[in-house]
């Protein structure tokens, strides 16, 4: 069965080689066992149950939060001629109705519903009474409740399945688990250590950045000159600042749409298939946006705020670069960003214990932030990769776009005011003593009495922060838990206070990330353009086509001939009997008019 698994790949999906562990997750699931897969966003998941799906025989019931994600996957499959269909909230009663009369009858080779169509007593006498090849729970993170994205509704499904009776494989796939979330699936859905696939966090084709001390519009405005064509996202934490960047932008004359909870259902399908269709080619939008925009050639992706935590920053700018093109992923620090989170956390309705856990969670994002280890490498040691991975090479630590700074110094000074302090306060107050503030929390505390004070006069307390988060982020110093976290000295500070070890900072400056322009731009403008008419006559989202790493294949390569195009990764016979004669043809007159 896996040599017709290598056939699919190929005819239908136009790759002749599987990617890093796609093809161990399939073999578990055609071997009749349960499996799961831990790969990172863009590494090829879908392909894990699609392909298994058309092998098998029967029905494959694909569960997914996500409403927008079936919809677009539906139009993926059903472009290659594959019967598949979707059954959620978005359709009416009577749509719901006929779409399981069809999958009783064995229609569909796919069916993808929402968690929620499980309490659904008919639904599940359907699904007795069908064939099914296999279920695959999509973003299986969500059933865990040690999840970022935990979600009680996804969670009863596991019950709920009980009820069908006799189950097909079962497969969990999702991006970011750590290993509490990793153990929680397993036990759920009774997958054994040998049939889990965990192919690492990475993300080779992304560039991440930090950008701190610059006015986030000036840095926006500058960055996304250049990229008028190409698009984009740019995270907010607030409704309020989505609209006002977004009226912003629209005012600049960008191609700009908007997205947040705050919109009406009908605003955001709006805005989403515009952003989709590339008649847009910037979103700006909440956290609400994203899961599931099966969008390959987002380029960029900037968050204008601070994140949460580390798995909701790496799951949003991982949307970035899907097709596995470089793509940038900026985040524009700010301290009182950091006041905004505590306030979320601290307003919300979790239980204590669970804050105590998104303090310290917030706490590795702003370490995250201040570091000076590769960003890459700083992301895999916390998610436990498995692997081990060499500096990255491409993020902005690893450029080292900015001055390094002996701060060897300053950082001597902050770690014995921290001792002076008794270890019993956060990086506020420290800031404070250090930079000589008259304020009435240091004169009542006599603060103002120890050695340490006013010695950083020469600095604002905004730098002194900054150093005392960087030495929080490289172990100098550590935080202890909830909303106030006291400083205390570790290990690693002794070598520093004996003057033993020398500290460096990385200041930053330029504004510039590379871009990757080895294909010809003007006939790559072309294709897309070609591609976005094709996309419009057949209602379908433009990189079902051709992805752009597709179209870039082309511009470097000038294919001549079917033999030429079909060598090419992306191109398929199916994709070609639908779209390559029109593409050969552009390319042909292409090279006619520059020749």
């Amino acid at each position: 069965m896996l040599k017709q698994a290598q056939h699919i790949l190929e005819q239908y999906f136009g790759f002749t080689t599987f990617r890093q562990g796609q093809e161990k997750i399939i073999e578990n699931v055609l071997n009749g066992q349960h499996a799961l897969g831990i790969m990172p966003t863009g590494g090829g998941k879908s392909l894990c149950y699609q392909i298994p799906g058309l092998v098998l025989d029967g029905t494959a019931v694909i569960i997914s939060p996500l409403i927008s994600l079936m919809k677009d996957q539906v139009d993926s499959l059903t472009s290659l001629g594959i019967p598949a269909t979707y059954i959620n909230s978005s359709l009416s009663w009577e749509e719901q109705y006929d779409r399981l009369q069809q999958a009783s009858q064995g229609t569909y080779q796919f069916i993808y519903v929402a968690p929620e169509r499980f309490d659904s007593d008919g639904f599940i006498r359907v699904l007795r009474s069908t064939k099914l090849s296999l279920i695959a729970f999509d973003e299986a993170h969500c059933i865990s409740q040690w999840g970022h994205d935990f979600r009680p509704s996804y969670r009863s499904v596991v019950q709920q399945i009980q009820k069908i009776g006799s189950l097909p494989q079962i497969m969990a796939l999702t991006a970011t688990a750590t290993k509490e979330v990793t153990e929680d699936i397993k036990r759920l859905l009774t997958i054994q250590e040998e049939h889990v696939v965990n192919t690492g966090f990475a993300r080779d084709n992304l560039h991440f950045r930090i950008v701190k001390g610059q006015e986030k519009h000036d840095f926006i405005q500058g960055y996304i000159q250049s990229r008028s064509n190409e698009s984009g996202i740019i995270y907010a934490s607030t409704r309020k600042d989505v609209d006002r960047l977004h009226q912003w932008l629209t005012r600049e004359g960008y191609k700009v749409d908007k997205y947040h909870a705050g919109l009406s259902e009908e605003q955001r399908k709006a805005a989403q298939n515009s952003f989709i269709q590339e008649e847009t080619t910037i979103m700006v939008a909440t956290n609400a946006f994203g899961m599931g925009i099966d969008k390959s050639n987002v380029r960029y992706v900037i968050h204008y705020a601070l994140p949460m935590n580390i798995e909701s920053y790496y799951q949003e700018a991982g949307r970035a670069g899907r097709d596995g093109e470089p793509s940038d992923c900026i985040l524009l620090f700010s301290a009182k960003d950091i006041q905004l989170q505590k306030f979320l956390i601290e307003q919300s309705m979790m239980e204590e214990d669970k804050k105590a856990v998104e303090y310290q969670k917030l706490q590795q994002m702003i370490n995250f932030c201040h570091t000076d280890r590769c960003l890459q490498q700083y992301m895999l040691t916390y998610f436990k990769d498995p692997f081990e991975h060499p500096p990255c090479e491409r993020c902005g630590n690893c450029q080292h776009q900015g001055e390094l700074k002996d701060i060897t110094k300053e950082a001597q000074m902050i770690l014995s005011c921290v001792k002076r302090m008794e270890q019993r306060f956060g990086s506020g107050l420290v800031a404070k003593v250090l930079k000589g503030s008259k304020s009435q929390k240091v004169i009542e505390g006599r603060w103002n009495k120890i050695s340490t004070y006013g010695l950083l006069s020469y600095l604002t307390e905004k730098e002194i922060t900054q150093m005392i988060q960087f030495l929080v982020a490289e172990g100098y110093l550590a935080v202890g838990e909830g909303k106030f976290p006291l400083l205390r000295l570790t290990s690693e500070s002794v070598p520093v206070l004996k003057g033993a070890e020398q500290v460096n900072m990385l200041l930053e400056t330029t504004s510039a990330m590379a871009k990757d322009t080895d294909y010809d731009q003007e006939l790559f403008d072309e294709l897309r353009t070609l591609r976005k008419s094709i996309a419009e006559e057949h209602d379908i989202p433009p990189y079902i086509v051709f992805s752009d790493a597709t179209l870039k294949q082309f511009a470097i390569h000038l294919p001549k001939t079917r033999e030429d195009m079909l060598a090419l990764k992306g191109v398929g016979e199916k994709k070609y009997e639908q779209y390559g004669e029109l593409f050969l043809q552009a390319i042909e007159n292409y090279a006619g008019q520059t020749s």
